[in-house]
């Protein structure tokens, strides 16, 4: 897999725009993930130092909630939806359709060359939509995909790929 490369100027603007005090390190690793799609754990003892708090705090938070990633994810974020709708509509035929064209599985959830992740959420809200998916990418408005059948991933892929 490919290694990202990370900027500490960057992470100093998230710092800079949360400010430097601890009850900030929710939202400071929130925008460090928003700029890299995962949280870089080299770059935790620079925030811990940066923040005066100890590097196992900044651990704590980043391992304590789901919504942060300490693994490379891909430009696209690909959601499959399997709440009770999506589910009982067929949804996990598409995950592993997703899995199959993207070489993906349980245990590898991203490409090697970083352009997708493929995962399952609880819910996207959009039940009435069922089977839905959505894409997520950095910079872009989320793109939610309805009624969506396994012979429609292959077109999916194709068309994110003309963005890579």
């Amino acid at each position: 897999m490919k290694k990202l490369q990370f900027d500490y100027n960057v992470i100093d603007e998230v710092i800079a725009e949360w400010g430097v005090k601890p009850g900030s390190i929710i939202p400071i690793l929130q925008g460090v993930q928003e700029k890299y799609n995962y949280l870089p754990e080299e770059i935790f003892p620079y925030i811990a130092k940066k923040l005066n708090v100890s590097e196992a705090r900044i651990y704590g938070v980043a391992t304590f909630y789901e919504n942060f990633s300490l693994k490379p994810k891909g430009k696209f974020i690909i959601k499959i939806c399997d709440g009770t709708a999506c589910h009982v509509r067929k949804s996990i035929p598409n995950l592993e359709r997703f899995y199959k064209e993207l070489g993906l599985s349980e245990k590898k959830i991203t490409t090697d060359d970083l352009g997708f992740t493929v995962q399952t959420v609880a819910c996207l809200g959009a039940c009435s939509l069922a089977p839905a998916l959505m894409v997520s990418s950095s910079g872009k408005p989320d793109k939610v995909y309805a009624n969506v059948h396994p012979d429609q991933v292959s077109e999916i892929i194709k068309e994110l790929r003309k963005e890579l």
